[in-house]
């Protein structure tokens, strides 16, 4: 157990030792007190990481794409690691007990570990550009081959595959027991997610790259008609609508009652979840076909600019912004305070700083400084309390009797 103690009390315990010229007592008390601030400081860093622990086991984290995790954010974009394939990445991670899975264009999936970027396994299902969701055992992913595949999650075996009528680029959605997953025919699908078996499906007027975020019993989901789309999770009818300047490839990210989506008109939109009523946009240098993360009130969101940027989620700020080598289709995935996103350079990049420092580690540092400074302070002053005072040179003269 962890016992806290102000620095008031300190001070005023060294004052009392000052006033009792115990110079050995002061000492040995501030040996202990910076001790304990120490394994304070510690403990704080240790709870800080545990509790910015989470995983993401699908495209944006879960089925309402929201990409809201209550770990801590990448608040500093610093390198830690990056993974290079030699062949573009438009998949985006997804991560399962510090495991990192991400699909390529060579045709393969990987599973990397997050905290080093090291290779794990990687398995053939045809060229990739869907993102993997990782549910209760079973791998859910679309393929350039027209179909979504279930695998199983221990050794990689087929389950079920169910055959569109064009490429899936779309990461499914898994929630209460449907995969919702857009195609390239223009359709937005909800399957059976034990046996495949197609539930229902709603034509668009485009094809359909963006992925279906489901929230609330409603699928939000963009189309190359250049709108996004709100539909009824049970049977797919139409609830609303949004028109933007460009295609909607992007995935859009609710949370919060708000829909976050990027549009090749190079604008990223904040839209009301009941009506599509527009909130407020951010325009960047190159359209958007990445999808937002939000974590912590901060929009991640990676463009064909080549950056990963981080935006105030309230008034669409920009914070910072990271360049990779190429343009940035993949979308950010956020665990334990690193941003994990791929690039068309080839690389998977992580992002941030590990362990997540404590907000209060500061104050503590403070402490431990200011313990440091007083126990300077006691040292110097009992130094020159028992420094012997200077003798006279001349000694008084005896009396001669």
């Amino acid at each position: 157990m962890m016992i806290t103690v102000p620095i008031t009390t300190l001070i005023s315990n060294f004052c009392r030792y000052i006033r009792r010229g115990n110079l050995k007592s002061a000492l040995a008390f501030a040996f202990l007190a910076v001790l304990c601030l120490s394994m304070l400081s510690a403990y704080a860093l240790r709870v800080s990481a545990q509790q910015s622990s989470a995983d993401w086991p699908m495209f944006h984290a879960n089925s309402s794409h929201s990409g809201a995790s209550t770990g801590h954010p990448t608040i500093t974009p610093a390198l830690l690691w990056n993974y290079n394939l030699g062949e573009q990445f438009y998949s985006s991670p997804a991560i399962v007990n510090s495991v990192v899975y991400i699909g390529s264009l060579n045709g393969n999936i990987y599973a990397l570990n997050a905290a080093n970027g090291a290779y794990i396994w990687s398995s053939t299902a045809g060229p990739v550009g869907s993102s993997a969701a990782v549910v209760n055992g079973v791998v859910y992913l679309g393929s350039d081959d027209g179909n979504v595949y279930a695998f199983d999650a221990s050794n990689g075996g087929t389950l079920w595959n169910y055959t569109t009528g064009g490429q899936v680029y779309s990461s499914p959605a898994v929630a209460n027991g449907v995969v919702y997953v857009g195609s390239e025919d223009n359709n937005v699908y909800a399957l059976n997610a034990t046996n495949g078996d197609k539930l229902w499906n709603y034509t668009t007027g485009g094809q359909v790259y963006s992925s279906p975020a489901v929230v609330n019993s409603t699928v939000y989901i963009g189309s190359d008609d250049r709108n996004v789309y709100a539909l009824n999770a049970t049977n797919g009818i139409k609830l609303w609508n949004y028109t933007t300047g460009g295609f909607v490839e992007s995935s859009p990210a609710a949370t919060s009652g708000i829909v976050y989506v990027g549009s090749d008109d190079c604008n990223v939109y904040a839209l009301n979840a009941t009506n599509g009523i527009q909130l407020w946009k951010y325009t960047t240098g190159f359209s958007v076909n990445s999808s937002p993360a939000v974590v912590n009130k901060i929009v991640y969101i990676g463009s064909e600019d080549g950056n990963v940027y981080a935006l105030n989620a309230t008034n669409g700020i920009k914070l910072w912004s990271y360049p990779t080598g190429g343009a940035v289709d993949s979308s950010p995935a956020i665990s334990n305070g690193i941003t994990y996103v791929g690039s068309e350079d080839g690389n998977v990049y992580a992002l941030g700083d590990l362990p997540a420092s404590s907000d209060k580690l500061p104050i503590l540092i403070g402490a431990i400084a200011a313990v440091l400074i007083i126990a300077a302070v006691v040292f110097l002053m009992f130094k020159k309390r028992l420094k012997p005072k200077p003798t006279s040179s001349q000694s008084p003269q005896q009396n001669s009797t």
